[in-house]
């Protein structure tokens, strides 16, 4: 997502969330295309965490204030509250111990936005019960024996450990296989089976 091309959909619609001048870290950050995105748009004081090197070397490139981490291992060495954002997009299900890093996240942000594919959704149900295999999709597009994603979760797994955690759900979005947004006034059930996608701001 940068500033000259098309952003990934969910990134649109975690940038949507964050107020302008706001102090965010950005867990697990990529190439770095939102962060740029956020500072150029928004004016953010922007950091960001990223597990590989190439990762780190993109961004530094675009000039952003990145660090090589472990979601996992590195969330600790962070103070609390000390950002009004915490994003982590699309990697909560890569992480060993998603309950702890959440746990994080909410403590160093006065806010943290989480997405994640929804391994509920129509499709994946449909192909593991036709083909006994598991599905390989858009959202999750790794074959099982290659993929990073090692806990796989649903919409309505998610909002479970963030009542475990005590986490208020501030605002949720979910997104279609075609990335349009899934009315807020559906029900979670129905999220969990047409949401190919979701979008939570999260706080204590």
């Amino acid at each position: 997502m940068s500033v000259n091309e098309a952003p990934r959909v969910d990134l649109e619609v975690v940038a949507r969330l964050i107020k302008p001048r706001a102090r965010v870290l950005d867990v697990g950050c990529g190439d770095g295309s939102l962060l740029e995105f956020l500072q150029t748009d928004k004016q953010v004081d922007g950091r960001g965490m990223e597990l590989s090197q190439r990762g780190v070397n993109e961004c530094v490139s675009r000039g952003l204030s990145v660090i090589q981490g472990d979601a996992d291992r590195d969330l600790g060495f962070y103070p609390d509250k000390g950002f009004d954002y915490v994003v982590l997009s699309q990697t909560l299900q890569a992480t060993r111990n998603p309950k702890a890093v959440l746990d994080h996240l909410l403590r160093i942000g006065e806010r943290a936005i989480v997405s994640f594919p929804n391994f509920g959704h129509w499709r994946v149900r449909l192909s593991l019960l036709l083909t006994g295999r598991m599905p390989v999709t858009r959202d999750l597009s790794y074959s099982w024996y290659d993929t990073p994603n090692i806990h796989f979760c649903t919409i309505r797994d998610f909002i479970g450990l963030c009542e475990e955690i005590g986490a208020h759900v501030e605002s949720a979005t979910a997104l279609d296989g075609n990335g349009q947004t899934i009315g807020f006034s559906m029900p979670w059930a129905f999220w969990n089976v047409f949401g190919q996608q979701a979008i939570f701001l999260l706080r204590r």
